[in-house]
């Protein structure tokens, strides 16, 4: 029987290391440039990327399960991707928006520059990226931990 500490280090890890694939070698580059955009086009293309992310998290996390035998819940699996899922659309509709400070750009957005770094976002040509990635990180650990739970199958 795996333990829920250990099913969380093999979750996170495999929902990071997906993460990644999903957003830098599956991502198109079309759904790159205009997921951030304002309307039906930009949520579309938000869309696509996150649908194409998840079913990457998705096989990634059934295989680690498999393989490694650890008694991940149907359930906890799914909502666990769905986490992920829900937040990293939040998230990548901010894309290209992080450096306005006005009430047009996104909610995220917004509550990042009243948290202080605005400027940051403003100054530094590498701080959007920054921030999306350690949102995308706070948000896989959270999804991670809802995957492991406390019972197994």
């Amino acid at each position: 029987m795996t333990t829920a500490p250990a099913r969380f280090a093999a979750a996170h890890a495999v929902l990071t290391a997906s993460h990644h694939i999903g957003d830098y070698l599956i991502q198109r580059d079309t759904d790159a440039r205009d997921k951030g955009k304002h309307g039906p086009e930009g949520a579309l293309a938000c869309a696509r990327h996150c649908l194409s992310y998840t079913a990457g998290q998705a096989l990634a996390l059934w295989a680690a399960d498999r393989y490694l035998g650890l008694g991940l819940t149907r359930r906890r699996a799914t909502a666990a991707l769905l986490v992920s899922a829900g937040t990293h659309y939040g998230i990548d509709r901010c894309a290209t928006h992080w450096p306005e400070d006005d009430d047009h750009a996104p909610l995220l957005v917004r509550a990042a520059h009243k948290l202080g770094k605005g400027g940051w976002l403003q100054r530094d040509p590498g701080a959007p990226a920054l921030l999306d990635q350690a949102l995308h990180h706070g948000c896989l650990a959270l999804a991670a931990a809802v995957a492991a739970g406390r019972s197994s199958r």
